[in-house]
């Protein structure tokens, strides 16, 4: 059960990354379930060096955290990919 609310809270925090992005993002479901789980296991695991709360807790700066993880890693793969389409 675990897996998938991590997989769930993965998709919304990609769809709120992606929403607060400037420009489009061309991506499917898929990606944008990747890119939420990536920055939110980024922004966790930074979050959690700065408080004293595990990397897979649920609060307010791990959350926080995973929508900058996840603005961060989108905006890392607008500037591989250019223009080109992220599919």
């Amino acid at each position: 059960m675990g897996i998938l609310l991590f997989i769930v809270f993965g998709f919304i925090v990609g769809l709120i990354a992606r929403g607060l992005m400037p420009g489009e993002q061309r991506m499917g479901l898929l990606m944008t379930t990747g890119l939420g789980i990536a920055g939110s296991f980024m922004g966790g695991f930074l979050v959690s060096l700065v408080t004293s709360h595990r990397v897979f807790d649920f609060h307010t700066a791990g959350l926080i955290g995973s929508v900058i993880g996840a603005l961060v890693v989108l905006a890392v793969a607008g500037s591989l990919y250019g223009r080109r389409a992220l599919v």
